[in-house]
């Protein structure tokens, strides 16, 4: 370390030295690049030398001062490395000195406002089980704000600390229909004793509304399917179009002479292919992961009401992106919401506080 010292030393003394024009700034740095690397390779060590912070400064300084024929000479220890690790270190600190003080603040986009992350965190925080596209989705169509889905995940990553317990995110509908076309599909359920319930979802393909379900307790045959089918549709007229796959209860001859009797025609899907009936699909994992897995119901009245509420809850306030941003009721002809304010809004619980959205005061 003494030498090392004598080395700073002689450098400070000579900086004049080195202000002159000529060959003699380039000697002198020579002569002083040589002897520091002498100096590190005289030091202790198993295999590389041990460079210290001060000597990459010293050598990385000195090398700048040579020509490239006079720095290849000269090097013994130092590298490439050395001077490119200097310069980096240098922009790294003209950076840091630039855009650190507190007077200047850093150039870019400002990023959300705190109501706006406030607001992100809140509806989060009510409904765990919102993905970052499902968020974005609901401030757009309350608020007006035009905000990107990966905005939401950076705020959430920074701000949102999630609990354990909390479900997956959710994926948004695809396909686009414009007919009288419904679609049915079966799904099971176990009531809070273990008894198996078969539901009946019976939805609108262009709208995404869900036109209603049947409940059946224990197994189904082909007058019970009729019935699930007449208590689903029950005020709601009759499509055109009857869509459902190949599952041998739409093979009944009742369900078949049923809707002869109704006037409608049935669509069957591609044999095998369950993504030929997406919409349907999509729609009862969506029902499972955000309703059914989240409570329990007792007999079959018990669930034809919660079921009922979802329907109320997933037709009037779910947004959808297939649908430009628009609910299925508003899809179906019901009118726009009046747009919230981030300082004026009221939050509005459904399906027994599950799910929670803002609203304009």
């Amino acid at each position: 370390m003494e030498n090392l010292f004598v080395v700073f030393t002689q450098i400070l003394a000579m900086l004049a030295k080195l202000l002159r024009p000529g060959g003699a700034k380039a000697l002198v740095s020579e002569n002083l690049l040589l002897k520091q690397q002498l100096l590190i390779i005289n030091r202790p060590r198993l295999r590389a030398p041990n460079l210290t912070p001060l000597d990459r400064l010293l050598l990385g300084f000195l090398a700048t001062l040579l020509g490239p024929r006079r720095t290849a000479r000269s090097a013994i220890t130092i590298k490439p490395s050395t001077i490119l690790g200097f310069h980096q270190a240098l922009k790294k600190r003209k950076y840091h000195l630039l855009y650190s003080s507190k007077k200047r603040s850093k150039p870019g986009p400002k990023g959300p406002s705190p109501e706006l992350i406030q607001l992100i965190l809140e509806m989060k925080r009510r409904n765990p089980r919102f993905g970052t596209p499902r968020i974005a989705l609901e401030i757009a169509r309350t608020f007006g704000i035009d905000i990107d889905k990966d905005v939401v995940r950076r705020v959430l990553a920074k701000h949102y600390r999630q609990n354990p317990g909390d479900g997956p995110s959710w994926l948004s509908f695809i396909g686009h229909m414009k007919d009288s076309l419904w679609s049915v599909d079966l799904f099971r359920c176990e009531s809070i004793f273990l008894k198996t319930h078969w539901v009946l979802v019976v939805m609108d393909q262009f709208t995404r509304r869900i036109i209603g379900f049947g409940v059946h307790r224990g197994d189904v045959d082909g007058p019970a399917l009729c019935r699930m089918f007449n208590q689903a549709a029950i005020g709601k007229g009759v499509p055109r179009y009857l869509s459902s796959d190949h599952d041998p209860l739409f093979r009944y001859h009742q369900w078949r002479a049923n809707l002869r009797i109704r006037e409608i025609d049935e669509i069957k899907t591609v044999p095998h292919v369950p993504v030929s009936h997406p919409l349907t699909e999509r729609l009862v994992g969506t029902i499972r992961r955000e309703y059914m897995d989240q409570t329990l119901f007792w007999n079959e009245r018990d669930l034809e009401e919660k079921l009922g509420e979802f329907q109320d809850y997933y037709n009037a306030y779910r947004v959808h992106q297939a649908l430009n941003l628009r609910t299925p009721d508003e899809a179906a002809g019901k009118g726009p919401p009046t747009l919230a304010k981030l300082r004026n809004s009221v939050w509005l619980s459904y399906c027994r506080g599950l799910f929670q959205t803002p609203i304009a005061a």
